[in-house]
């Protein structure tokens, strides 16, 4: 298969299941798979300017965000070193190895073919065999890709690159996983669920309820921004009855 490359195109939406606590207005607890917790995980390695960037500097917590501005209206030309680079600050890489760091935009982009140099530029487009138009300006389509069919949606299945045939992310597609409202993650069992129950203090089971909910870019973003204020990040991200509250 020959595609252009270089763009992000949107991935499928995850899903995890809650249990709800009907009476204290709280998120106990969520089952997930492999693709919920390689997100998870993967924000650890984000770079505090591509945090900045995606969640905007004026909802950025504490003075990140003011930080980053001051970059932006820095004078380049006046004050900056020569050869000095402003991106790597303001648009930090990432590195392509770490599963689903760049959360997927809302939209996809418009798909354009290599440039004269060879070199890809953003992308869309695929055609099965190589050497085609592009169908947006004609230019040859040259670069060659691998379809990789993805593990998300929950199923626990890792995904597993054709070109490589090694499994993507963190962890282990056949395990199932417990993450609590502080985002702690561990492996689920029957045994660990009644820990929690316990040390949760519940007594009335019929006040608890499951929910499945669906993590897309916008609840990506909400994660992403509870998880660096908030020690209740899956209740003030998913009962939109509560107000996000800070830590202590």
């Amino acid at each position: 298969m020959a595609t252009t490359t270089g763009g992000t195109s949107p991935a499928p939406a995850m899903s995890m299941k809650l249990l709800v606590d009907t009476k204290a207005g709280r998120v106990l607890f969520a089952e997930a798979g492999k693709d919920v917790v390689d997100f998870l995980f993967s924000l650890l390695a984000l770079p505090v300017g591509t945090a900045v960037r995606l969640l905007g500097r004026r909802s950025m917590p504490g003075s990140a965000g003011d930080l980053y501005a001051s970059v932006q209206r820095l004078d380049a030309a006046a004050y900056l070193l020569p050869g000095a680079d402003i991106g790597a600050l303001l648009r930090p890489a990432v590195p392509s190895s770490i599963p689903l760091l760049c959360l997927p935009g809302p939209s996809s982009r418009r798909p354009r073919p290599s440039d004269s140099s060879g070199a890809a530029r953003t992308t869309a487009a695929t055609t099965a065999t190589g050497g085609g138009a592009c169908p947006t300006c004609a230019k040859p389509m040259t670069k060659k890709m691998y379809w990789a069919r993805s593990g998300s949606g929950g199923s626990g299945q890792a995904a597993v690159s054709a070109a490589t045939g090694r499994a993507k992310g963190f962890v282990q597609g056949v395990v199932t996983y417990t993450v609590t409202d502080n985002l702690t993650v561990t492996p689920m069992s029957a045994i660990s669920s009644i820990t929690l129950l316990n040390t949760f203090r519940v007594r009335d089971l019929s006040a608890l309820q499951e929910k499945i909910v669906r993590i897309g870019y916008k609840e990506g973003l909400a994660i992403l921004k509870a998880s660096l204020q908030s020690k209740t990040v899956l209740t003030d991200v998913f009962l939109a009855h509560r107000a996000p509250r800070s830590a202590a």
